[in-house]
């Protein structure tokens, strides 16, 4: 095997199983190091660049012990961290295992560096190949599956990070003598910002799912799409090919620059119909950004073998490039632009914790993306990558296509029966899909939804591609399992917030901003008309009240009630959902006040929250005169910090 082609195929597949790490570390920081909200964000944050910080010291060991040392050391630890998470084990076992795996993938690419002048051709692999098998995983990752599959694939994955990674230190040390070139630096440097745009925007199935579900709907709502998985290879293969590609010359090269600033400021506007734009412009921008800095394309780097400095190439002991400068560069160039990463990471997401504007982050990435690339010496000859680019960039994008081929489709909703007698609701909060130990724990969400036998479900905390909460779509996972189609009102932003899920077909579709009144994170109220057949129709509500710090949320409950009785306009009504009030406060009286009955007070006192040990009764479901509630449960289950509340309501006769 040729030696660009191990370098390149080893890199990719690091990459892989560093971002599944992350894909599992980053919830961790919320849900398992978090303590269910309890922990203040700036701790949080804190422990979080902690980590990234402690990476920026990899280069000096690397300089004083050798690549070769820190990289078997650092691969064995990534790879198993990696493969004992397919065992989901939850909890700090969970936040500790990951985060291992994370240390050790950072100081593994920071050895990687000090042996590879031509990173590109890996980090873009890496990159393409872990979002297509995302997509055609429907955005379950392997770590979460927990079956045989996920361990076969897992196991294989590792089996072959291990040994490439030996047979490329193999390798080095039988090419002792042969020198490495000074370049690479750049695209070290940016390994970490491409990093966290690939996973925020430009190749992200989950951003691609939801951005379908808002095609052809209005009034800010998503809906189940048909084929939502169709932007996904399309994405990936334009990242591919403008990364694998000889970039144009000139002011040609201004291209990839300005379609990644674009896009990037296309995502920050928030808004769920720019959303598929944003993907098609950011991955296209991003693997054109990529290419100029691949420095091997230049002829003055290409010759480099014949040029180096014996003593940045090979030191005493064979480690190539190991003790030099130009790998210690390499090396703090990588360490320094994974630190990006987590700075960007974390300040995007903190918003929604303390309340500052956000939408500058990703601007502010690309565009020391885009600097640093157009910055870049422009290329005055062009050799073929390690792999033929087309070949490899084909390859990828058949991995991607098979992802809206393979997605389950949710079944259409149908009125033919006619209008029931009663119908049944449930109202959940599912914390993003996390349970109280750290797992994504689909299973248990479903279990505790399908065993009160629900015709309509409200849900709460509703994540759809949030990078932080590993980038899953939690609505589409959860209604495929539900087998009801959903509609989806934002909150925070265009993946974050309320849902409906119904097996009666939904006209009308509304959502309603709430006024913040100090909340830092979003809130909505969404309302849609549940078409029963034979002209019956009743109207829902689903919302998440965010009470203002030390106070509780009586502008927004005040809203919502105002909101919903206008929308029924006389027909039967169902306002439900994570309200942060208890029986007797002023906000919860707001509902009351508004000719609303309390469907769960026959079973009072129904403390909902926390889930392993409920004090606070603060979900709730308020019905019109007319519809009479029968059987009202909390469900026992810790798939989320909440339960779920479920009541059957008996329509009034015809």
């Amino acid at each position: 095997m040729r030696y660009r082609q191990l370098t390149t195929g080893t890199l990719a597949l690091g990459v892989i199983l560093l971002i599944d790490v992350l894909r599992v570390w980053l919830p961790g920081i919320i849900t398992i190091f978090g303590q269910a909200a309890s922990t203040p964000a700036e701790l949080m944050g804190a422990f979080a660049l902690g980590w990234f910080v402690l990476a920026m010291g990899a280069p000096a060991v690397v300089r004083r012990v050798g690549a070769r040392p820190v990289m078997v050391v650092a691969a064995v630890v990534l790879a198993v961290a990696r493969l004992v998470l397919t065992a989901a084990p939850g909890g700090r076992t969970q936040l500790w295992l990951a985060t291992a795996g994370l240390l050790a993938g950072l100081v593994w690419l920071v050895g990687t560096a000090a042996d590879t002048d031509r990173p590109v051709p890996g980090l873009a692999l890496g990159f393409a190949v872990n979002a297509a098998l995302h997509a055609v995983l429907d955005t379950l990752d392997l770590v979460w599956r927990g079956d045989w599959v996920a361990w076969l694939l897992s196991s294989v994955a590792v089996a072959l990070f291990l040994f490439g990674t030996a047979l490329f230190l193999f390798g080095t040390a039988q090419q002792s003598g042969t020198r490495v070139g000074g370049g690479g630096g750049r695209a070290w440097l940016l390994a970490g910002p491409a990093l966290l745009l690939t996973g925020m925007v430009a190749l992200s199935p989950a951003l691609a799912r939801t951005g379908m579900s808002y095609l052809f709907v209005g009034d800010g709502v998503a809906r189940s799409p048909l084929l939502g998985m169709a932007p996904v290879p399309v994405a990936v293969a334009g990242f591919l090919f403008t990364a694998l590609t000889r970039p144009p010359s000139r002011w040609g090269r201004a291209y990839g620059p300005v379609a990644l600033l674009a896009g990037a400021v296309l995502f920050a506007l928030d808004r769920g119909d720019l959303l598929l734009p944003a993907i098609l412009l950011a991955a296209v921008g991003l693997g054109a950004c990529l290419a100029l800095t691949d420095d091997a394309s230049h002829p003055e780097n290409a010759t480099a073998a014949g040029t180096a400095d014996a003593t940045d190439a090979t030191d005493a002991s064979g480690e190539k490039a190991g003790g030099g400068r130009v790998a210690a560069r390499r090396g703090y160039a990588v360490a320094a632009g994974m630190l990006v990463f987590a700075l960007g990471a974390v300040g995007y997401y903190s918003a929604y914790d303390l309340g500052y504007p956000n939408a500058a982050v990703p601007v502010v990435v690309a565009v020391l993306l885009a600097v640093v690339a157009f910055a870049a010496r422009p290329v005055v000859a062009w050799r073929p990558g390690p792999f033929p680019p087309l070949r490899a960039a084909g390859a990828v994008t058949a991995l991607a296509l098979l992802a809206p081929v393979l997605a389950d489709e949710v079944p259409v909703a149908s009125n033919r029966d006619g209008p029931p007698e009663r119908f049944t609701v449930v109202a959940y909060n599912i914390r993003m899909g996390f349970g109280l130990d750290g797992r994504f724990d689909l299973t248990g969400l479903t279990e505790a939804v399908h065993r009160q036998r629900p015709d309509v479900v409200l849900l709460s905390e509703v994540d759809r591609a949030w990078l932080l909460n590993g980038g899953h779509d939690t609505l589409d996972l959860l209604a495929d399992r539900l087998g009801m189609p959903y509609v989806f009102g934002p909150a925070a932003d265009p993946v974050w917030g309320d849902a409906v899920l119904s097996r009666w077909p939904v006209t009308d579709p509304r959502t309603l901003p709430l006024p913040a009144v100090g909340a830092p994170t979003g809130a909505q109220a969404l309302a849609v008309t549940l078409d029963l057949g034979d002209g019956v129709r009743a109207a829902v509500v689903s919302t998440h009240l965010q009470p203002p710090p030390g106070q509780g949320p009586v502008v927004q409950a005040r809203a919502v009630a105002d909101f919903a009785i206008g929308y029924a306009a006389g027909r039967p009504l169902v306002v439900a959902g994570d309200l942060n009030t208890e029986p007797g406060d002023e906000a919860f009286g707001q509902f009351t006040n508004a000719g609303l009955a309390d469907a769960l007070a026959a079973a009072r006192p129904l403390a909902t929250s926390p889930a392993d040990d409920p004090r606070e009764q603060i979900d709730h479901i308020f019905v019109s005169p007319g519809l009479t509630p029968g059987d009202p449960v909390a469900v026992r289950s810790t798939a989320s910090d909440h339960l779920p509340v479920a009541v059957t309501l008996t329509l009034p006769p015809r």
